[in-house]
């Protein structure tokens, strides 16, 4: 795979480089709640328009349906991407139309551009391979080089992913080959013992996962919604906790699996109940009660993992040489149920070994919790395609930037 300081040595100035980056940012309304993802291609975007560079950059943001949406909308990235870079950058207001066309047209040797988002487009998206490199065809049209920068992205098979780099001379830049060097250390020759902590809300996206791991990982620990699944195979009694039932035979499965490969998988001993899911916007006390685990009512709700559990868990990363984290142990949003994804975070800090938070949530988490992002050995962009990358599959954004 190219990186982009093969690009810079080959001389990029006064070249148009489509930079394919993940913009995808939380908004509130126009404010940007979390501009993590923005400042991991701050470096490549720099670089690249020191070198004299035409920069165009361009991303997808949310959910839209093919069709341009102001609740969507970019702007507000281009806007937080030139203060970061202390320079005006420009921002056209369609994608492969005449104001990326002009806006892209009107650069200057050193500059920065942003295109509207990517999926106001439907061939973005399109699962016909036509359509979809009929638009990959107009966005190579805006570019001489292209660098695919997007982590957040690389396991969608989208035009601007996948299809672009065939149709450009194509390099990786410095956020995907970090994020690939680090994923590499959880895959091969990984240092033990190697801890993984997963959380979220469905054990039905972390099962392939769990599935790849148990041949792989030395303990697997499980707190969030999903726990209450495992739980419940168990035979415990979980009340009104989220549940998925129609998973219950794979995580038994994989509860016996286990157990005959000698991978500690280790639940919750207690937990935080109340009788229903917390006010999220007025962050109105809950008043949560901490229980057994096997002793939840019928009538309660499991919301994060208890005191309990949060020291076994602590005491469980204390020795580890390597640790994944994927997915807050508790709603974490909600000052009362925080403490949960507090204690894993925190025992990431005080292990010994190399962390790594797989992006999604737990990125979110450490910032909004107030840790220090440098504290640990690398905070993922990426949440998805890191959990797809260590299930062993193939991302169409990674193999199209191969040579």
């Amino acid at each position: 795979m190219k990186t982009i300081d093969a690009l810079l040595s080959e001389g990029v100035a006064g070249k148009r480089v489509f930079v394919r980056a993940d913009l995808n940012v939380p908004l509130d309304g126009t404010a940007i709640t979390d501009d993590g993802r923005i400042r991991a291609v701050l470096p490549t975007v720099k670089a690249l328009a020191d070198a004299g560079a035409r920069v165009v950059v361009a991303s997808h943001l949310g959910r839209p349906k093919g069709a341009p949406d102001p609740a969507f909308s970019l702007a507000p990235a281009a806007a937080r991407l030139g203060e970061l870079l202390g320079a005006d950058v420009a921002f056209a207001t369609d994608t492969v139309g005449d104001s990326a066309t002009a806006t892209v047209a009107g650069l200057a040797d050193g500059q920065v551009a942003v295109l509207e988002n990517l999926r106001f487009n439907a061939g973005e998206t399109a699962k016909d391979d036509a359509e979809r490199g009929a638009f990959a065809d107009r966005l190579a049209a805006l570019a001489d080089l292209y660098v695919g920068d997007g982590f957040g992205a690389v396991h969608r098979k989208h035009a601007s992913v996948y299809d672009l780099p065939a149709r450009l001379p194509h390099a990786a830049g410095f956020l995907i080959a970090t994020e690939v060097g680090v994923l590499k250390k959880l895959t091969a020759d990984v240092k033990r013992p190697y801890v993984v902590a997963l959380g979220g809300a469905k054990v039905s996206d972390k099962l392939a996962v769990i599935d790849e791991l148990l041949g792989k990982a030395d303990r697997i620990l499980i707190g969030g919604g999903m726990a209450y699944t495992f739980l419940k195979a168990k035979g415990y009694e979980i009340g009104t906790s989220l549940l998925q039932e129609d998973q219950l035979p794979a995580v038994t499965e994989y509860l016996e699996r286990a157990e005959k490969n000698g991978v500690e998988l280790v639940l919750p001993v207690d937990t935080l109940v109340a009788e229903g899911f917390p006010d999220l916007k007025t962050k109105a006390p809950a008043h949560p009660a901490t229980v057994a685990a096997d002793a939840i009512p019928a009538d309660r709700q499991g919301l994060d993992i208890g005191p309990e559990t949060r020291t076994l868990y602590a005491s469980k990363l204390a020795d580890a040489a390597t640790v994944f984290w994927n997915g807050p142990m508790g709603v974490f949003e909600h000052p009362d149920y925080a403490e949960g994804t507090k204690a894993v975070a925190q025992a990431l800090l005080d292990s010994p070994g190399y962390t790594v938070v797989g992006g999604g949530d737990s990125a979110a988490a450490v910032r909004i919790l107030g840790f220090d992002e440098k504290a640990f050995g690398h905070i993922s962009t990426g949440g998805g395609a890191s959990l797809e990358y260590l299930e062993g599959k193939t991302l169409p954004g990674l193999a199209a930037l191969e040579d």
